[in-house]
Parts: C-alpha cells; structure tokens; sequence
C-alpha cells in the first residue's frame, strides 16, 4: 500500500509517499481502506521532532491520528462491523495510508449525509473541542471565549458551545475569518492590542470560561477574562500555562465520545468546513497550511 511517512525530523518537505505492506486484520480488528484522513496540527508537532512522553517514533514513521474508510477485512470475534461498512474512527500515528487496522472502540458508522472529506477529518479536533469544553464544564447561558475560532479545533468548538447551552460564544480570529465565525454562531473578535477592551465591550458581565488554540497572547488574555483559572484551557501554550497556574487538559478518546459527536452532526448541529482536500503527493502542502495558523475549517489527505 501506499502511505506518507517521513525517515528524518524536519520542514513538512521531509514528507514522502512510500510503499509497504499492507495490514492484514487479526482476531478483535477490522481493516479499513481509507477514503480520507484528517490532518492535525499534533501531527505537524511530532514530524518536526516533538516526541510526548508515551509515543515512540520509528523511520520511516507513518502519521495521522484520524481517519475514514470502508471496512474490506473484519476479524475473528468482531460482531459490531462487517465488510463494505461505511466508518470514521481515530488511531495513532497510522493514518495516513491505504489501510489501517482498527478495534470496534476505535470507530463508528458513518452518517450516510457525511461527506468522506468531513468524516476523515472528523474525531481529532471534534473530540479534542469535545475534552477541553468538557473540562471547563460549559453551563447553559455561560459566556465562553474561544481563541482561534476559525481553525478545524475552533470550527468544532464554538459549535460543541452553543450545543451544550452557551448563552453567548466569543470568538477570536483574524478579521478575513470574521465573516465565517458568525456562520458558526459566535461573535467574532480581532487579534492584537486592545484584545481585552473588544471583549468586554461584548461581555460587560465577564467571561466565565475560555479555550485557547491560539497561544500565548490568548491565553495570558483569558487569565485578565475569566475570574477561576479552573475555567481556562489551551491546547498549545502548555509551558506558559503550567507558569500561570493554568490546569493541564487530561482527556482520552473515546469511542462514545465520538459517537455523541457524529450525533450531532447528523442532527445538524455540527457544520464542518474543509478547508482543503490533498492528495498524498501533497501531504508537505498540506502541513504548510495547517501551520500557517490563519484558514478556516479542516486540512484533510484523499486517497483518490
């Protein structure tokens, strides 16, 4: 089969199409041709050598955590799936290739309305957004501020919000994206100085809860915002956050978190953007836009 790996720490050109044996499916697994697999900025950290403490890397190294396909092999023991199921599910560091090997608790049926492009790029950042506002335990009629709202994390993010019960979503983003995070239901803010007066003009009652997915600038933001530091979150400014005394995001994927997700959607309440599909001759193109750090909605790898 043919996957995209890199044999060397670097620039997203380190990125290459190899050619390797395919998985075969064993007892309590299924295999998956992939259709489409999501890119995620996680994914851009480890191929320019940030290794977390329980991941080991080995050349040539194989990434994507998430991904959808067609279900072609199903093993001994696996009741739940079968051949020619339609599925999106989530994985480590396996994703983008042909095929991968998934457990039943990795995956769910695809909605039928579900686009591939969407489904492949669905569970790492839906279930991320789904984790942190989980953490900050969002109430019904909260003011919760979300940095970097137009990004795949912040598209799933303000939506997950205004799902649960947000009484008003605010939303940071450069000012080309203003016009899309109001498509998602918050209200947009610029970056840059005089960040702290634009949201209080919008919430004179205060903030009680903010995410960022911006960094540091966002995050030291948030603390001037929101009274309880118990209520804030980032998912990049992790050293900075440890400084400030800013609690740690613990969290782990689910299978049932994933599904609530894919209810929402099929419910309609969540409206994901792609905002470009690669081929995997592209898979460098596509890190050099999720790093860019300024596009709307998802990067994702098509297999054809």
């Amino acid at each position: 089969m043919k996957a995209v790996a890199f044999s060397e720490y670097g620039p997203p050109q380190v990125l290459q199409v190899i050619e390797m044996d395919a998985p075969q499916v064993g007892p309590g697994e299924v295999r998956i041709r992939i259709k489409a697999a999501g890119v995620l900025p996680y994914d851009c950290k480890v191929r320019s050598g940030w290794i977390p403490p329980t991941l080991t890397v080995h050349f040539p190294q194989v990434l994507g955590n998430e991904f959808a396909g067609i279900i072609d092999q199903v093993g001994a023991d696996v009741t739940q799936f079968a051949v020619g199921d339609e599925v999106l599910g989530f994985t480590l560091l396996k994703g983008y290739a042909e095929y991968v090997l998934a457990a039943p608790e990795q995956i769910v049926h695809k909605p039928k309305n579900m686009p591939w492009e969407i489904a492949g790029g669905f569970s790492g950042n839906g279930q991320g957004a789904h984790m942190a506002l989980q953490a900050l335990n969002v109430k019904a009629g909260e003011t919760v501020l979300i940095h970097a709202a137009a990004g795949g994390f912040g598209t799933f993010a303000v939506q997950l919000a205004l799902a649960w019960g947000a009484g008003m979503v605010i939303g940071t983003a450069s000012e080309q994206n203003h016009d899309y995070v109001r498509k998602l239901g918050a209200i947009p803010v610029r970056y840059g100085d005089g960040l702290l007066d634009r949201v209080r003009a919008i919430a004179p009652d205060g903030v009680d809860a903010a995410l960022d997915a911006a960094g540091p600038e966002a995050l030291r933001a948030s603390v001037e915002l929101v009274p309880d530091k118990e209520r804030i979150r980032t998912m990049v400014a992790v050293d900075l956050a440890q400084k400030l005394q800013i609690p740690a995001l613990f969290g782990t994927r689910t299978v049932a978190r994933l599904a609530e997700l894919v209810d929402l959607y099929a419910r309609g309440k969540l409206n994901i953007h792609i905002r470009k599909a690669y081929r995997f001759d592209e898979a460098a193109d596509a890190h050099r836009a999720v790093e860019s750090g300024h596009g709307q909605g998802k990067v994702v790898l098509v297999t054809e």
